[in-house]
């Protein structure tokens, strides 16, 4: 059953990097635009579709789960096949971008931490390592406050 969580993200993938290539058309860009992007965000919305409608199976949903957690890396180690030094050397703007993006999250977490409420920080921890012992079906699901 693993095997179509695999089906599923590769599915996403190829949907993910066709939509960013028609995006970068529409841009005038002759790169793909936010593909990766787009796939995860496809494979997220596909779980959840499957998961509402029971037609999500503990295989399936493991395959989907470990694929979700390896997609992350994998688009970090193609963007850092990138060429940085021509980045760097097209003006101060890629250093302008970097630092303001970077200040925008941490402003951003900052912001979410400060106002997000702290409700059920015990329940939570328990919930969390239910999860991570594999045991979370047999506990209640948590209701948000």
């Amino acid at each position: 059953m693993i095997v179509f969580g695999v089906a599923l993200l590769a599915a996403c993938t190829l949907i993910g990097v066709y939509l960013g290539d028609l995006l970068g058309i529409a841009l005038g860009v002759k790169a793909n635009v936010g593909g990766d992007g787009i796939a995860m965000i496809l494979l997220i919305a596909a779980r959840i579709w499957l998961d509402r409608r029971g037609r999500l199976s503990k295989g399936v949903k493991f395959g989907v789960e470990f694929w979700a957690g390896m997609y992350i890396p994998i688009v970090v180690a193609m963007a850092a096949q990138q060429n940085v030094v021509a980045a760097l050397t097209g003006g101060p703007i890629v250093i302008i971008a970097a630092v303001g993006s970077l200040v925008l999250c941490f402003g951003a977490v900052a912001l979410l931490s400060r106002f997000g409420g702290r409700g059920h920080a015990g329940s939570e921890a328990a919930h969390a390592g239910a999860v991570i012992e594999g045991d979370a079906d047999k506990i209640a699901p948590r209701r948000e406050v």
